[in-house]
Order: C-alpha cells, then sequence, then structure tokens
C-alpha cells in the first residue's frame, strides 16, 4: 500500500471517528410544551378569529400543523392520564393504563441514545415514573388538577428524587420559568448532549381562573356561543355528574358559557405569552435553530358544546387536540389533514432526532407525512370513552355507538363538522351506518379493547336534569366561586 493510500485511509477513519462522536452534539434539541384541556380550535392558527395566540400560531407558520389530531380516549374521566400515559409511551389506549412504572418512556429512551432529559409541569402518571423518566427537573406537580395560585411543586435533587411540596406563584408563570432557567443554565454550560426539555402546562385546564392581569382580556359579550352549542344534552350516556360537569348549573345559559369562554381564551394568552418568551429565550441563548419545537395538548374540551362542559365523550370538541411540529428539518406554513394521534409523537421525534425506531409502540411515524412523501398513516381512527362510548372516523363519517344504551349516531363531517345532524336513522344513510359499525368492531379486534359492545340490557337515554345539582370542588378560587357557582356548596 502506498503512502498516500495509507494518509487518506488514516484520515478518512479519523472523519468517521469524529462523525460518531459528534453525532450526539448535532442532533437537534426537544422543546416539547403540552397544554391541558385545550380544544383543538382554541388557537388563532385554526381558523378561531376571536382568540390571541400569535407565539402558537407563528410556530404552525414556521413548522407543521395536524389538522387532525386525536387524543384517543381514556379509562375514566380523568381523560388526561391516559391520554399523558400514551404520549410518553407511544402505545395506544388498551396497551397502556394510566400510570407508567415499568414502562419506558419517550425521554427515557432520548436518555439512551445521548440526550439530557428535564421535566417541569404537570405529571399525572406517578411519582416514581417521573423520577425514573427524566434526569432533571423543577416545579414539578404530581397530580390532575390543582388552584392556579397554589400549585405544590417540587423540584428534583442530585439524587434524582423529588423533595417536599412547595408553592411559588401562579402555575404558567412558575412552569415556563422553570424551562427557562434550564435552558439558560444548559446554554451556559457544555452542551455536550442535546436535550429533551417538557413543560407539561395546567392551563387552560380549569379552574377558569386567569391571573389578574389577564381577567377581562376577553369581555364576555364579544365570545361567540359554539355552533353546536345546546342548553342540555340531549340524552343520558354516562355519568353527567363527572366534575367536569359541575363547572356551570344545568341548563347551561348562554350567558355562563359565554363567560366560560372568555376566561378560557384569557388562560390560554398567558400560555401563549409565556411560550413567546421561551421562544425569545432560546434565541437569545443561540439554540433555537438547532430547537424542534413540538405544541400540542392532552385532551380536547367541550365548553358549551353539545350541552357538555368537560371532555369524557367522543365528540370532535374533546377528542381532537393541537398537534403542531416546528424547528430544523420540518417543512414550513404547511398544514396536513392526516388522521393522527398524540402517541405518534414519540416515534415521529425520534425518527426526526436521528435515533433508531422504538421498539412495542403503535405510534406511527409521522415525519414522512411532514416531509411530503405521504399523505396520510391510517385510513381511518378509533376513540373510546370508559366502556360506555366507542366512535370510528374515516375522511368523511363519523360513528359514535353507545352499546349500553343502544343508541348510534352518524355524522358527515365534511357536510357537518358541528356533529350536529344524526343520520343514523335515516333510510338512505343504513349501508354507511352498517359499514362504518363493520369497521368499528374491526378497530375493536385491533387495539385488543374489552369492552361489550352486545349488552343484554340497555340504559335509558331520557334524564331529569333538575335531578343535577351543581358543587364546588376544593380547587376553585375565590374569582370561580363567585362567578360559577352562585349558591353551590363546596363539595370534595
Amino acid at each position: 500500500m502506498n503512502e498516500k493510500l495509507k494518509i487518506y485511509l488514516s484520515a478518512t477513519a479519523l472523519l468517521c471517528s469524529l462523525s460518531v462522536l459528534s453525532k450526539p452534539q448535532s442532533r437537534p434539541n426537544i422543546l416539547f410544551l403540552f397544554a391541558d384541556d385545550q380544544r383543538a380550535d382554541a388557537l388563532g392558527c385554526s381558523g378561531n378569529s376571536y382568540i390571541r395566540t400569535p407565539n402558537i400560531d407563528h410556530l404552525a407558520q414556521s413548522g407543521v400543523r395536524f389538522s387532525n389530531g386525536y387524543v384517543m380516549g381514556g379509562h375514566h374521566g380523568a381523560i388526561c392520564a391516559p391520554s399523558r400515559a400514551m404520549l410518553m409511551s407511544g402505545k395506544s389506549l388498551f396497551h397502556v393504563y394510566d400510570q407508567l412504572d415499568g414502562v419506558q418512556t419517550m425521554p427515557q429512551y432520548f436518555a439512551q441514545h445521548g440526550y439530557e432529559t428535564f421535566g417541569t409541569g404537570k405529571w399525572h402518571n406517578g411519582k416514581s415514573s417521573f423520577e425514573a423518566t427524566f434526569q432533571k427537573a423543577k416545579s414539578v406537580f404530581l397530580g390532575g388538577m390543582c388552584d392556579h395560585f397554589k400549585v405544590p411543586c417540587q423540584d428534583m435533587d442530585a439524587s434524582g428524587k423529588l423533595g417536599a411540596p412547595v408553592i411559588k406563584g401562579y402555575s404558567t408563570d412558575v412552569f415556563a420559568g422553570a424551562a427557562m432557567d434550564f435552558i439558560t443554565e444548559y446554554a451556559n454550560g457544555k452542551k455536550d448532549h442535546p436535550f429533551f426539555c417538557y413543560v407539561a402546562f395546567t392551563a387552560p385546564h380549569d379552574p377558569r381562573s386567569p391571573r389578574p392581569d389577564y381577567i377581562g382580556r376577553y369581555p364576555d359579550e364579544s365570545i361567540p356561543l359554539p355552533g353546536n352549542y345546546k342548553a342540555l344534552h340531549p340524552f343520558a350516556f354516562d355519568d353527567l355528574l363527572v366534575r367536569d360537569e359541575h363547572l356551570a348549573p344545568w341548563p347551561r345559559t348562554p350567558e355562563i358559557i359565554q363567560a366560560s369562554l372568555a376566561d378560557y381564551y384569557a388562560l390560554i394568552t398567558h400560555l401563549d405569552d409565556k411560550i413567546g418568551e421561551l421562544i425569545e429565550i432560546l434565541k437569545k441563548q443561540g439554540l433555537f435553530d438547532n430547537t424542534i419545537i413540538v405544541y400540542a395538548a392532552d385532551n380536547g374540551l367541550a365548553l358549551g358544546s353539545h350541552g357538555l362542559l368537560g371532555k369524557q365523550s367522543l365528540y370532535e370538541h374533546c377528542m381532537k387536540v393541537p398537534i403542531i411540529v416546528s424547528g430544523p428539518g420540518i417543512p414550513k406554513e404547511k398544514v396536513s389533514d392526516a388522521m393522527v394521534y398524540l402517541f405518534d409523537l414519540f416515534p415521529t421525534l425520534c425518527d426526526a432526532s436521528g435515533l433508531p425506531s422504538p421498539n412495542g409502540v403503535d405510534g406511527k411515524d409521522l415525519l414522512p407525512v411532514i416531509k411530503g412523501k405521504q399523505s396520510s398513516v391510517r385510513n381511518s381512527l378509533y376513540t373510546a370513552y370508559r366502556n360506555t362510548v366507542r366512535a370510528v372516523r374515516t375522511d368523511e363519517w363519523k360513528l359514535i355507538r353507545y352499546p349500553q344504551r343502544n343508541f348510534t349516531q352518524l355524522f358527515n363531517l365534511k357536510r357537518d363538522p358541528l356533529e350536529i345532524n344524526n343520520l343514523a336513522m335515516a333510510p338512505e344513510y343504513q349501508s354507511t351506518t352498517a359499514e362504518m359499525m363493520n369497521l368499528l368492531k374491526d378497530w375493536y379486534r385491533a387495539t385488543d379493547d374489552t369492552a361489550n359492545l352486545s349488552p343484554d340490557k340497555f340504559l335509558p337515554l331520557n334524564y331529569d336534569h333538575t335531578k343535577l345539582k351543581q358543587k364546588a370542588d376544593q380547587w376553585q378560587p375565590e374569582y370561580t366561586l363567585k362567578k360559577y357557582f352562585n349558591g353551590a356548596t363546596i363539595g370534595k
């Protein structure tokens, strides 16, 4: 072998070695921003002209927004717990419950591949699983909901354990501040490894009590009612006294729904302002250009749609969530109508970061859709709530089945996106109803669902709303007690 060839091979080997060594540092950082109880249509970029969310809108403009993003549903009324378990595990509803002990999570997987992981905000999946998931943490709230002014926050010590709860301030400010501190500290450090920063806000989940300077940002009377507003849900299908439904008396008046939406929008605008500050910190520290930013939410919310307030149904306003991905390698100004789940984000972010595809996940890699190489990852989508409701949708049709009530709804989502006109009983749509029911049964089998779709006895559809009594829970501050619980009793 001549000397020149030896030198060339030696140099090539050295370059390959350096490339392998430098690969973790060249991978993108991940900033995952997660909202709590945010409807997909509660953003300016989704076509809502009544809410101001300029920073999130800009993320959508500089990246990809999925207009058909969904959570798969929940085993119980606290939809956020299974939703977050699915997100973190990449598994579907019937393959993971709401606790994550012993389950490989997305941040764990990123840490195994050279990422520095940090978590702040809400964790509704058990203390031990949080400690196993993140290397660093500050201002962690272990629970489902809390008074925004009195959220108990725990910091992680050097041994990786969460300390005693401390009240630090307003939730949105505290969680955003913790993330800003982490980013600043990271920027001033060695930056040997890329970071995975998870920020789980408790807004806009109730109590609907904005920080005082955000109260009145949206005058109640300026907010229009949802197009599918109803004073009462037209039939019984589950527990109509699940806690979310206590946030206004029955029937729901236009005034109280407008007030609820005004405060809800104020909570989101505050959140948007803090996201703007986080983005500015990334830019100031020279990290923005190499950071993939994800914005998503754990579930939607009714807020007067179909006579409901909470997320415990399978209507679009409850199951549909915002999903936005922006950053290096992501096309700009793109809206995809592909039907996707939150738990698709685990394999998607792995692919976008150059990590091997994780084993044992149900989620689909969305990067080919993001990059325009394919238009979809599935042709239909399945959602579930407890053992009482199941739904399936295609591009055009949606069927909701209530097996315990022997009742079916069929909606044409292209002509009736607000799910107002039930076509299930119309003679001309019997074949469509049958086809959709067969599709639902296919999904039922494929997902390992265990609900009884053919009970021997049925429950009534009718109910007496005068027997539904409102009670305030222990998390409602004085502002919401006065505004939404006039004369109601405090109950736990």
